[in-house]
C-alpha cells in the first residue's frame, strides 16, 4: 500500500514537472513573437505621435503594456510552480500546484490570442470602419486588464515618446553683443512746463 502511494507521489510530481516545462517553452516562444508585435506597437505610437494623433498611441503602447503584464504573470507563476515542485513534502502543495497549471494554460491561451499577427498591429493605425471597431474593442478590453500602475507606467512612456518624436527644443542663439538699454523717457513736472512756456512767450512777445 505504501510502496503505491509513493509511486503514486512521484509520477504525478514527474508529469506536474512535465507540465510545467512545456508550459515554460511555450512562454520562451510568445516571448519571442511578441516581441515582434511590442517593437512594432512602439514604432506605431511614433508614427501617431508625429501626425499629433496621441489617442492612438496610447492604444498602441496601452496594449503592448498588457501584453508584456502577461509574459510577465506567466513567468513569475512558473518560478512559483517550480519553487513548490521542489518541496520535499510534494503531497501537501498538489492542490496548489494543479491550481497553478490550470492558471498557466489559461494566461498562455490568452496570450496566443494576442499571437493574431502583425495584422493586428497594422489595425491600431487603420482608418478604416473595420479597423475603428476594431481599435474600439482593444481599448474596450484593456480598460479591464490594466492596474493603475499599468496606466501610469503607458502615459510615462507615451510623454518620453513625445518628447523623442518632437527632438531636443532649440533654444535661442545667444546675443554676441550686450542688449541696449533703452532710457526712460523724461517725465517733466507741471511746473516746468508752465515756466518753459512762459520763458517762450516772453520770447515771442511784441513789446509795446
Amino acid at each position: 500500500m505504501g510502496n503505491s502511494n509513493s509511486s503514486h507521489k512521484i509520477s504525478f510530481q514527474d508529469r506536474a514537472i512535465l507540465d510545467m516545462k512545456n508550459q515554460r517553452d511555450k512562454l520562451h516562444q510568445y516571448q519571442k513573437r511578441i516581441t515582434v508585435l511590442t517593437d512594432r506597437e512602439t514604432a506605431i505610437a511614433k508614427e501617431c505621435l508625429a501626425k499629433d494623433d496621441r489617442k492612438r498611441a496610447l492604444l498602441a503602447l496601452r496594449r503592448k503594456k498588457y501584453q508584456e503584464s502577461l509574459l510577465a504573470k506567466t513567468d513569475a507563476q512558473l518560478a512559483q510552480l517550480e519553487q513548490l515542485t521542489s518541496q520535499v513534502e510534494f503531497a501537501l502543495v498538489q492542490k496548489d500546484v494543479m491550481f497553478g497549471l490550470q492558471q498557466g494554460t489559461q494566461v498562455l491561451q490568452t496570450i496566443h490570442k494576442e499571437m493574431g499577427g502583425i495584422e493586428g498591429v497594422e489595425k491600431l493605425m487603420g482608418e478604416t470602419e473595420e479597423a475603428r471597431a476594431y481599435q474600439e474593442e482593444i481599448s474596450s478590453m484593456l480598460a479591464g486588464h490594466l492596474s493603475n500602475q499599468d496606466e501610469d507606467e503607458v502615459e510615462d512612456e507615451l510623454e518620453a515618446l513625445h518628447r523623442e518624436v518632437q527632438g531636443p527644443v532649440k533654444l535661442p542663439d545667444a546675443p554676441t553683443a550686450p542688449p541696449e538699454v533703452e532710457e526712460p523717457p523724461e517725465v517733466e513736472p507741471a511746473k516746468q512746463k508752465a515756466r518753459a512756456k512762459a520763458r517762450a512767450e516772453e520770447r515771442t512777445a511784441v513789446p509795446a
